[in-house]
């Protein structure tokens, strides 16, 4: 089966009722977990984005503290799926100011996480791709954010 085109589906969901879209949300919140957290942002969180970022931040917390701390392959494992869930929060906000606030906590966790992350390369080059992917963001947010930001991320760099 081949998937219609975003504007096709546009299209056929005008000319659908209130009450068939809402069966249809439905159907692909029951289809697969990360449709279901996207429709809950929508829902619930994106009207109070700074009790998101919080949220987010708790969660954040709590991986960096169930991570595997034996060997470096495992703070690794555990540090990038703690990366790749928060890049799926950031996605679902598409908000600039967020995606800089929860990177630069990221960061700060990465940063202070004992063992330290100096001694392994793969974590200091995520750490560095991390640093980067903020410096390239930070032009887009409005002057007063950028200085704000900008003085948070110096200590990192």
């Amino acid at each position: 089966m081949k998937a219609a085109t975003v504007s096709e589906i546009k299209k056929e969901l005008q000319h659908r009722s209130p009450k068939d879209l809402a069966e249809l949300c439905l159907t692909l919140a029951k289809f697969k977990k990360e449709n279901k957290e996207l429709l809950t942002y929508l829902l619930y969180e994106k009207s109070n984005e700074t009790a998101y970022i919080q949220s987010v931040k708790n969660e954040i917390d709590e991986q960096f503290e169930v991570i595997n701390k034996k060997n470096y392959y495992f703070i690794k494992k555990g540090i990038r799926k703690a990366l790749r869930n928060l890049k799926k929060y950031i996605r679902y906000s598409k908000r600039k100011d967020t995606e800089v606030e929860l990177l630069l906590y990221f960061c700060r966790k990465l940063k202070d996480f004992s063992p330290t992350i100096k001694r392994s390369k793969v974590l200091l080059n995520m750490y560095k791709q991390q640093i980067s992917m903020i410096q390239k963001t930070l032009p887009k947010l409005e002057e007063d954010l950028q200085y704000d930001y900008g003085i948070e991320l110096e200590e990192f760099l």
